[in-house]
């Protein structure tokens, strides 16, 4: 058996309430999906750092209807280095943690945080402050039994810090807290490999040791640059950018990467793979099921 346990795709609400995620649970329920990471923060259900009790009541007796192992993804802006927001954005963290525990979720993502260029002097403080943060909300996970997954993210703007990989799974270390982990997302590291001119399959050698969680869509591993497109489908037809793209219509080389690294027990490989390829999700889906037979060793097994 490998370490990881669990496969599915992400879903949240496409107009903040919640008659659309329980549409889009049906559909993946539909094909045979059996864990969801849900995107919470599309949903409004914490004001200020309180969570709404009737919103929170009424999630909790939808997500109950399906059998789904349900993680969550937290606030996709989450930025622990910025000094303004800080303590709101771990405020909302905690709330969401407390939703995790409502509906059975025992993984929470967390982003990594940035500096702006013109907040580059203020690094060395902006690490210490994300590493206290990461903390602080690890030890409010203890009594719920949530893990926080801290996501590798790529350099968005000129003149932004951003950790890469290696310098993420550091912080993991760090920190050193048994529910913090990192998170793996493969495509990011990519995009942020070739804007850096890292070693892609290095970067992720350096994360899977203290890797709990995956994040798998495909992609090129090209940079957006300045290039906007109008349509989203035309930055797929020239490769740019963070595509979430289903498994094989991009060029990274999932079978060797599973067939080498090793992850953390518990780890979940959830596919960032949206309804706007709900006709190629199945394909994603059982592909899916086949790295992690391959992460085991079993299909090496059965060959010899």
């Amino acid at each position: 058996m490998g370490n990881i346990i669990a496969t599915g795709f992400n879903s949240g609400s496409t107009d903040g309430e919640l008659d659309s995620l329980e549409a889009d649970l049906h559909r993946l329920a539909g094909i045979g999906v059996d864990t969801v990471e849900l995107g919470l923060t599309s949903l409004d259900l914490i004001a200020g750092g309180r969570i709404i009790k009737e919103r929170a009541d009424r999630l909790v007796a939808l997500t109950s209807q399906f059998e789904f192992r349900y993680t969550v993804h937290g606030l996709v802006s989450s930025n622990f280095m910025d000094p303004v927001t800080c303590r709101y954005q771990i405020d909302a963290a905690k709330a969401l943690v407390e939703l995790c525990d409502r509906i059975d979720a025992r993984v929470l993502v967390q982003h990594g945080g940035f500096l702006r260029a013109d907040q580059i002097f203020d690094r060395a403080a902006a690490d210490r402050r994300e590493r206290e943060a990461l903390f602080e909300l690890a030890e409010f996970c203890k009594p719920y039994g949530v893990r926080i997954a801290f996501e590798n993210i790529f350099t968005t703007e000129p003149g932004q810090y951003r950790q890469t990989p290696v310098e993420l799974a550091e912080t993991v270390k760090a920190v050193d807290h048994p529910n913090l982990v990192a998170l793996i997302d493969f495509s990011h590291a990519y995009i942020e490999s070739t804007y850096r001119g890292l070693d892609f399959r290095e970067q992720l050698r350096a994360m899977a040791p203290v890797a709990g969680h995956l994040h798998v869509h495909d992609s090129f591993g090209r940079p957006q640059g300045f290039y906007k497109a109008f349509h989203p489908q035309e930055s797929t037809a020239l490769g740019i950018g963070d595509l979430h793209m289903p498994l094989g219509w991009g060029d990274i080389d999932w079978d060797s990467i599973f067939s080498e690294l090793e992850f953390l027990p518990d780890t979940v490989l959830m596919m960032e793979i949206g309804a706007r390829y709900g006709n190629e999700q199945p394909e994603s889906l059982a592909r899916a099921r086949r790295l992690m037979t391959l992460n085991s060793g079993e299909q090496t097994l059965a060959a010899e």
